[in-house]
């Protein structure tokens, strides 16, 4: 029944059109009430005490980092050396799309920022050079939403927070899975344009690259400084972030000088907002996390799953599934704050690595970014190029079942992700 009741509220508030935030609080209510424990007070201290943590500050500063990045030059530099590099292959555009969506995913760690700056400065050059436009809107969709995989993520300090795994852990082991999906999108590329007759730009020469290079240097010493300290101990995640925001500063003020201080007031503002929903999301989902614990949800969970405890794969690849179908309705970080308290005792029972659930959850989370009907990231791509969701659904969709072929293939190999994950973070 405690089932029901929580999720009944929960659909019925979101069907009616109460904000997800909101509606987990009204999820909350609905379970004290059926539970006989309604207090305000608790209410309102689970509330504060779910955005209480120090892990949880580095969303606003890779939010505000982000933000920095774009306006100040270093996304449009690293896009110039992508294209000085594989710009003159067949196809050559969207090869620089997925080298750019790498290079961006370990700078910002969002899939929105990245799907607006990528959609913006190359989908008109896509077009231009003679690519069908909903195809190219696809693959930038698709080559975003590596954002949330490779470090610094967003979705691992969220998950990390809500699951009480290492975060630093999260960021090294989600290394080469951001690489095996960025390889999935080349071959899939590559296929679909093999036979086109396209032109490509001429091959840039050897200086031509250096000079790219050189430009996008500053750029591109960012994920290697954050990489370099998570692995050897000098900053935690939160620092990172920090890190990555005064670099960013610093670099877009004092070495590119494409931002002026008078300019920086409406990032900050920007990068506020964005932060402010996904802190009171935090917040809000704190309350019914709190609460499941309370209802002990999740042992009736784990008693549900009983007969599959023993094989882990198959368990994995149930909750993967769940989380598809989740994925299609909900955005990334309400899923991740409604399921992780779920599904966490239920995976640890099962004697599955925290860390390796952890960075299948969020891959398969951050697919979900570009499944309708809701697919944060096709909006912000469809918004961006001026196109309807139709068309960027119809073009991301070989894309999309080419990341799933690759996420249920470290489902049945996990060594995918732990053997390079161990080397990592050891």
């Amino acid at each position: 029944m405690t089932v029901i009741v929580f999720l009944g509220s929960l659909m019925a508030a979101m069907a009616l059109g109460v904000p997800i935030a909101f509606s987990l609080l009204l999820c909350g209510v609905a379970l004290m009430v059926h539970m006989g424990n309604f207090d305000a007070q608790i209410l309102a201290q689970n509330l504060i005490e779910g955005s209480n943590s120090f892990s949880l500050l580095a969303v606003p500063f890779f939010m505000l980092a982000g933000e920095l990045m774009n306006a100040g030059g270093l996304s449009r530099r690293i896009v110039n050396f992508a294209m000085a590099l594989v710009g003159h292959v067949k196809g050559g555009l969207g090869y620089v799309t997925i080298v750019a969506a790498v290079i961006l995913a370990s700078l910002s760690g969002s899939a929105v920022a990245d799907a607006a700056a990528l959609t913006a400065l190359l989908l008109p050059m896509m077009v231009a050079a003679g690519h069908d436009k909903a195809r190219s809107a696809g693959l930038i969709a698709s080559g975003s939403i590596i954002a949330p995989i490779i470090p610094p993520s967003i979705g691992f300090v969220v998950f990390g927070v809500a699951g009480g795994v290492s975060i630093s852990k999260l960021f090294m082991a989600g290394i080469f899975p951001g690489v095996w999906l960025a390889l999935s999108l080349v071959a899939t590329w590559w296929w679909l344009v093999r036979k086109e007759t396209l032109v490509p730009p001429p091959r840039k020469s050897a200086a031509e690259v250096m000079e790219a290079l050189r430009l996008a240097t500053w750029a591109l010493m960012l994920p290697l400084i954050i990489v370099f300290g998570l692995k050897f101990g000098i900053f935690t995640p939160t620092e990172a972030a920090v890190v990555a925001a005064v670099y960013s500063l610093f670099v877009a003020t004092v070495v590119y000088r494409e931002l002026n201080f008078s300019q920086l007031l409406p990032l900050f503002i920007a990068a506020s907002k964005t932060s402010a929903v996904v802190m009171f999301l935090v917040a809000a989902a704190m309350v019914s996390a709190w609460l499941i614990t309370v209802a002990n949800l999740p042992a009736q969970i784990v008693e549900l799953l009983t007969p599959i405890l023993d094989s882990p794969r198959l368990l994995m690849l149930a909750i993967m599934l769940l989380t598809m179908v989740v994925g299609t309705a909900l955005d990334m970080t309400p899923t991740i704050l409604l399921l992780t308290p779920v599904l966490m005792p239920v995976v640890k029972a099962a004697g599955i690595d925290p860390v390796y659930f952890g960075v299948m959850f969020i891959i398969n989370n951050a697919i979900g970014l570009i499944t309708p009907p809701v697919g944060t990231v096709l909006n912000a791509v469809a918004g961006a190029g001026k196109m309807s969701m139709d068309e960027v659904t119809r073009g991301v969709v070989p894309f999309m079942v080419a990341q799933f072929v690759i996420m249920f293939l470290m489902v049945a190999f996990p060594d995918l992700v732990m053997v390079p994950a161990h080397w990592f973070y050891k």
